[in-house]
């Protein structure tokens, strides 16, 4: 095997299960219960049927969403009542918690295995999320945003997705840009400190993926830097998480060759195929995608290739 292209084998431990990862690319399927996601895909995008008021039509919708996405063959579903894009407007834990945990009780009501994953930054979203039965809590500022977001995490049990975030959502478009060269040495230094941060509260080693934080403070190229070098972040020894699909640096990249004027999705779709195999041999395990049964595919590809000696190199069985 050509040790550019590897895939270390991990146990993920999550609150009351473990995950293993590295045999194949496991998929995460978004489902936002948002009324605005930077991707277009908020649940209320369209008209709230009439017997419904916007609430209770989100939740109905969400529970639908997650169910096929359980049915279709995702392996974690993940959940996420706060848009992250840029400039979007913050909400406060309760107003994230009356979105979302009426989803999450329902979903495992009538999908009682399914892994759920709450993206959140708030530690008293993550504590009632846990309390509902979440597995996985996916935090986007890599615990840096709520102070109590470590110790909750360290209390709860929970895997974390630990992502890099170079500053917040509002912070973006004015922070200076990066040379290329330094994109990946600056990733890789924020996720080591804030492995150790976690880590120092009791958040144990195998409890953890890390996640670059594709368009989370990386602008345009930058991003095409960090795919470029995502291999190096093997070095942090935890399984990597890659959230590519339909950010913005992969639209500008294939905006000059479409004729027509596309809905995000569409536009962003072949794109971000393109993007998902590249992530996956350079050693991702997980995927958190918008179009499953495209990144299904894409990634039984993008294995076979990674796979075609299995043959795993010397010592990379890791916990």
């Amino acid at each position: 095997m050509n040790r550019a292209n590897y895939r270390p084998l991990f146990d993920w431990q999550l609150r009351t299960r473990t995950l293993a990862l590295g045999q194949r690319t496991q998929l995460m399927a978004i489902v936002n219960l948002t009324p605005d996601s930077f991707s277009g895909d908020g649940l209320l995008g369209g008209e709230v049927p009439l017997r419904l008021g916007p609430a209770a039509a989100m939740a109905k919708l969400a529970v639908a969403a997650a169910v096929e996405a359980v049915d279709a063959g995702a392996d974690i579903v993940d959940l996420g009542a706060e848009s992250t894009r840029p400039n979007a407007t913050p909400i406060g834990s309760d107003e994230e918690q009356a979105r979302l945990l009426p989803v999450l009780e329902q979903l495992l009501r009538e999908r009682p295995q399914t892994i759920v994953s709450v993206d959140t930054y708030h530690a008293a979203t993550a504590r009632a999320a846990a309390r509902a039965g979440a597995e996985i809590i996916n935090d986007v500022s890599g615990l840096t945003w709520d102070d109590a977001m470590a110790g909750a995490v360290a209390q709860n049990g929970c895997g974390l997705v630990l992502m890099h975030a170079r500053g917040r959502s509002n912070e973006w478009q004015s922070l200076p840009g990066l040379e290329s060269s330094a994109v990946v040495p600056i990733v890789f230094a924020g996720l080591c400190e804030q492995l150790v941060q976690a880590e120092a509260v009791g958040i144990r080693t195998e409890r953890i993926v890390v996640d670059p934080g594709f368009g989370f403070g990386k602008r345009g190229a930058e991003n095409f830097a960090l795919l470029a070098g995502l291999g190096r972040l093997r070095e942090l020894g935890r399984p990597i998480l890659a959230g590519l699909s339909r950010k913005g640096f992969l639209g500008e990249a294939v905006k000059p060759m479409q004729r027509d004027k596309l809905p995000i999705g569409e536009e962003r779709r072949v794109a971000t195929i393109a993007a998902n195999v590249a992530a996956i041999l350079a050693g991702t395990h997980i995927l958190r995608v918008h179009d499953l049964q495209a990144a299904r595919e894409a990634a039984a590809v993008a294995d076979a290739v990674l796979c075609a000696d299995c043959k795993q190199p010397e010592g990379l069985k890791l916990p």
